[in-house]
């Protein structure tokens, strides 16, 4: 069953751990790629200094936002790499969730060939252990976003399981937000090969996220 807009209206700090063991769905030339939410990062709209929004900053750029939770919110990074948003909270709130890391639950092939197109050279853990990657994997770039992910059919995400445990950690490359580099809006599945970074200084383990 697909999630829907009252579960993203939830704000980014409480969207950020529910989203793990969520299912995100790319379905692209036919083939349906699904994928376990493995780790996520809150961006908590105007307070937050690493957030793009930060004191309502409001551009092209930004503007999605502004809107309602449940709309994919998708730019580049180093002028080459995608990163995959989720917009959450009541519409004119600026926050959203990065989907930082997810774990490949089907048509691996596909996935290995997005990436590197020689399935052989990669290894799996490296498949999708961060946001460029899981991109690049799951074909999702700039044309995506602005989406409503309740409707479209192109890119979704449906219910799932989440894991028994959570560990909630500092954010990753964010050095430039001064006292916000130290808030443990990182969240992930402790047990995933695919998370992306699980040395930086885990502070609070065991966390479970709430269901309501």
């Amino acid at each position: 069953m697909r999630l829907n807009r009252d579960f993203y209206s939830a704000n980014a700090l409480k969207l950020a751990p529910r989203l793990i063991g969520k299912k995100l769905v790319r379905i692209i030339g036919g083939k349906k790629l699904t994928a376990r939410i493995v780790e996520t990062e809150a961006y908590y709209g105007p307070e937050d200094k690493a957030c793009h929004a930060y004191r309502n900053r409001r551009t092209k750029r930004t503007e999605v936002m502004y809107y309602p939770g449940g709309y994919s919110y998708v730019y580049l990074i180093y002028g080459m790499y995608c990163c995959l948003n989720i917009v959450c909270g009541p519409p004119e709130s600026p926050q959203a969730v990065l989907i930082r890391a997810v774990e490949p639950l089907n048509n691996i092939d596909v996935f290995m060939k997005n990436r590197k197109g020689n399935a052989a050279k990669l290894q799996m853990a490296n498949l999708t252990n961060g946001p460029g990657k899981l991109c690049q994997a799951m074909n999702i770039d700039h044309k995506l976003n602005g989406l409503d992910l309740i409707k479209n059919t192109d890119l979704y995400i449906l219910n799932g399981n989440s894991p028994p445990k959570l560990v909630s950690a500092p954010r990753v490359n964010i050095n430039y937000a001064q006292e916000y580099c130290n808030k443990l809006w990182r969240w992930y599945d402790p047990e995933s090969i695919f998370v992306s970074v699980k040395k930086k200084n885990k502070c609070t383990q065991n966390y479970k996220p709430s269901i309501t």
